[in-house]
């Protein structure tokens, strides 16, 4: 029994990393080429409105009625990268401290975005989950349309995204027009390979949450097999149905059952929240 329980756990934490991951996987619908001339394109500006530095996003993941871990997904500060300002978002992963004795997780990502363009120029990532460790690092140059990470140097479509600054990407990207079942074919970098992702739009709900009650989006990632984020079930997101698209939270569907992410508490958001119900 205590074996088994031990396997359920990890798996349990595994796959809810798996989930906010996710969340995280969705790189840029407007990657521009280079000119005929084989000259890269000028830097690319994008205006949003979603996200500022001060913005703080908790999440509780969830196994049915128990709480298996935590998630904070943070704009602590602005950094620089190539004289160039950068959002330096913080992506923290943690069990909670019942589980730790079965399957600790402490796990930590960050990345560079460039403020004007909304494309990474560093990403870091530490992994501690049980007994495994892994670091990695990727710097991102954009002029060349090349990868230089702790395992090798790679070559990457234009404003290619990290995991994490897809995402943020992702919740400038306006999905008024798009009409339910349309899907959108998007690429990801991670470790040595470039990932296809295909997102499925399913429409509006309203959900209840603990952070309140939102009207919001739903979305579908599907990803390609051998992908990071191949999972065995479904996986459904909601993003807030305004300016924001805050996410809410994720379903996923596991052998064992199914997964839930569900935002607690926000604060420092970049005006108001507008999707959600008082």
């Amino acid at each position: 029994m205590g074996i088994q329980r031990s396997l359920i756990m990890k798996m349990l934490i595994y796959t809810s990393l798996i989930v906010l991951q996710v969340t995280l996987a969705f790189p840029s619908l407007m990657a521009q080429k280079t000119s005929p001339e084989g000259k890269p394109p000028p830097y690319r500006s994008i205006e949003q409105n979603a996200f500022d530095v001060g913005e703080e996003l908790i999440y509780d993941v969830n196994y049915g009625f128990i709480t298996a871990g935590q998630a904070k997904m943070a704009i602590p500060r602005y950094s620089w990268q190539k004289g160039r300002k950068c959002y330096h978002v913080q992506f923290l992963v943690k069990s909670k401290p019942f589980f730790d004795s079965f399957y600790r997780v402490r796990d930590r990502y960050e990345s560079h975005i460039d403020a004007e363009g909304l494309f990474p120029w560093k990403f870091i990532q530490q992994i501690r989950e049980g007994g495994y460790k892994r670091d990695f690092s990727a710097r991102f140059d954009h002029s060349t349309e090349r990868a230089y990470t702790t395992e090798g140097e790679y070559p990457v479509p234009a404003y290619t995204h990290d995991v994490v600054s897809a995402f943020y990407f992702m919740r400038t990207y306006d999905y008024g027009s798009m009409r339910k079942g349309q899907k959108v074919e998007l690429q990801n970098f991670y470790k040595d390979s470039t990932y296809t992702l295909t997102v499925v739009y399913h429409g509006k709900e309203t959900v209840d949450v603990e952070a309140g009650r939102f009207r919001t989006i739903i979305l579908e990632p599907i990803m390609e097999e051998g992908g990071l984020f191949k999972a065995s079930g479904r996986i459904l997101v909601w993003l807030t149905d305004d300016d924001r698209r805050i996410p809410v939270q994720v379903d996923a569907e596991i052998p064992i059952g199914s997964i839930t992410s569900e935002l607690i508490e926000y604060k420092g958001i970049n005006g108001p929240v507008r999707a959600r119900i008082e």
